[in-house]
């Protein structure tokens, strides 16, 4: 999880300094705030955002129960960790039985231990308040809606797309290294659509999942599958975890224990994972070998984007961005732009971002910023990509990159430039930032990059969007080729790869491109509507059991 805000209520210096020291060491940081009576307590979480609140029982102005009582009240939704005596343990208890997340002994807490409970209690509170209160979720619903009400879609269907088919939740535990910590984490897995064949759809790793995201994105998957035509249902997976914090023989455990648990609703001819965000090849060849292993002979079609030795598929990596560019260079044609000395900027530099920023440059394109969770590098005439893609092997983060300015994601969106490829995250671009946006083409690699409310200002300022249902689409479609290859045992070349994604990309680009123009609506609903539509024929073609 990422930094975590913690207020502190403890009248004791020595138990204050002690519980500060111990979260400064923490792997994921806390950043700590400190009060030392009930009234400051209250005053601070009147006036502050909190995480996670920690509070002794025992303080100057009010002693016992009524002390939990009375900053559990205050506190909201913010979950309330107990800090105990040992001679108070009964206390503590009835505190927990009032709503206390967890308690701590002091002078039995160490650094591993105080860290755990902080990160539970935020989990925790986090999976019973927010599962399907996703912002992603709100908004792949207003989008489907809004695309159905233009279409007409009879009210039977659009109540059965609105929600997912299937969704799978676990909790499930993983060693750490040392053998004495055994975590416990959160995993999905959802299927949108069963009606178009085997659901497709990949497995992310990232502290803010949670249900209401996949199910955003298994939405998302069955419009682009269906865009694309491709035989496959819309599906999504991921665990609650951050795995930048995790050791390679970790995520390795995380991984296999995952697939355990979902092992009955995977299958390659049931629901086919594939690499997401936090996720890469060498997971996907993980997650097929504890299958086969469960099953009792080697599958390699159970999972896509799994090494090529392994059956994977010649172009499967990069294929997200190289279409992204494929589709960034149609939109250029469509606008008459001349895409050779165009500026480009690129919001993310992970395996989408960089793929991109890398085929626009050999293209006669200049990328003049990029950026990572880091923040931003800006040079005016130009970065060199491949300078970028070294200094980020060797040092994972853009972070000190020489040879640009330092600049935020939020300015860097701002900049003005021909092409803006959102890579990074959902919500990007908002009411808030759109009418400062100066791009000529948003290309969006990412899925949910752009509000709703975003797309009318864009489209009213006619900025050419390229949605991710048609702009990251490359994935799946290398996917579904290397589904494809593994089910007839034969081999495509790179050539072949690409030739046919380009002619699929190029073919549902236009289609949604004929339908903005003909029905004077944004590129967004247009495509949206190509999928909606082919899901309602198949719908109505298989009819309703019983």
């Amino acid at each position: 999880m990422a930094s975590a805000k913690v207020l502190l209520i403890e009248d004791g210096q020595v138990d204050r300094m002690v519980i500060k020291g111990l979260l400064s060491k923490a792997v994921v940081p806390f950043e700590v705030e400190t009060v030392e009576t009930l009234a400051e307590a209250l005053a601070a979480i009147s006036r502050g955002s909190f995480d996670v609140i920690l509070s002794d029982l025992t303080l100057p102005d009010s002693q016992g129960l009524d002390t939990f009582l009375r900053v559990f009240q205050s506190a909201g939704d913010v979950p309330v960790v107990v800090l105990t005596g040992s001679d108070d343990l009964t206390l503590a208890a009835k505190a927990v039985e009032e709503g206390a997340e967890a308690y701590l002994v002091k002078g039995k807490i160490d650094g591993n231990r105080l860290a755990r409970a902080l990160r539970y209690a935020i989990q925790r509170t986090a999976a019973e308040q927010a599962e399907w209160q996703s912002p992603m979720y709100q908004l792949a619903k207003q989008q489907f809606l809004k695309a159905a009400q233009i279409v007409g879609l009879d009210d039977n269907l659009r109540e059965r797309l609105l929600f997912p088919q299937r969704t799978m939740t676990v909790t499930f535990p993983f060693r750490r290294d040392d053998y004495q910590e055994v975590e416990t984490v959160f995993g999905y897995r959802v299927q949108h659509l069963l009606t178009m064949g085997p659901t497709k759809g990949g497995i992310r790793y990232h502290e803010d999942v949670n249900l209401g995201e996949v199910s955003a994105l298994a939405m998302w998957m069955t419009w682009k599958c269906a865009l694309m035509r491709l035989p496959f249902g819309g599906a999504k997976g991921g665990v609650r975890i951050d795995p930048t914090i995790l050791t390679g023989h970790e995520l390795q455990r995380l991984t296999r224990r995952f697939t355990t648990e979902i092992l009955d609703m995977i299958g390659p001819d049931k629901d086919i994972p594939a690499p997401d965000m936090g996720t890469n090849e060498r997971v996907m060849a993980w997650m097929m070998d504890t299958y086969s292993q469960q099953i009792g002979y080697t599958v390699p079609t159970v999972v896509t984007g799994k090494p090529v030795v392994l059956g994977g598929s010649q172009g499967r990596s990069e294929a997200t961005g190289r279409g992204l560019v494929y589709l960034i260079a149609a939109a250029a044609e469509h606008l008459e732009m001349n895409l050779k000395g165009s500026t480009v900027v690129v919001q993310g530099f992970g395996n989408v971002g960089s793929n991109a920023a890398r085929f626009l440059e050999e293209l006669g394109a200049r990328v003049v910023a990029v950026s990572d969770v880091t923040g931003g590098i800006y040079n005016p005439h130009g970065l060199s990509v491949s300078s970028l893609l070294a200094y980020t092997r060797e040092n994972r983060v853009l972070a000190g990159y020489p040879d640009g300015e330092a600049i935020s994601n939020e300015e860097m969106l701002e900049l003005p430039c021909d092409i803006l490829a959102p890579a990074a995250m959902q919500n990007q671009i908002t009411h808030d930032n759109a009418d400062r946006i100066k791009c000529k083409i948003l290309a969006e690699g990412a899925n949910g990059p752009t509000t709703l409310e975003a797309d009318e200002i864009l489209h009213d300022r006619d900025v050419f969007v390229l949605p991710d249902i048609v702009g990251n689409a490359g994935g799946v479609t290398v996917s579904y080729f290397e589904w494809v290859q593994g089910t007839q045992n034969y081999t495509w070349t790179l050539d072949e790869i690409n030739s046919r994604l380009h002619t699929i990309l190029l073919n549902a680009f236009r289609r949604a491109l004929d339908r903005s123009a003909r029905q004077k609506i944004d590129m967004r609903t247009a495509a949206l509507i190509e999928g909606i539509q082919r899901v309602e024929q198949a719908k109505l073609a298989r009819g309703l059991f019983p």
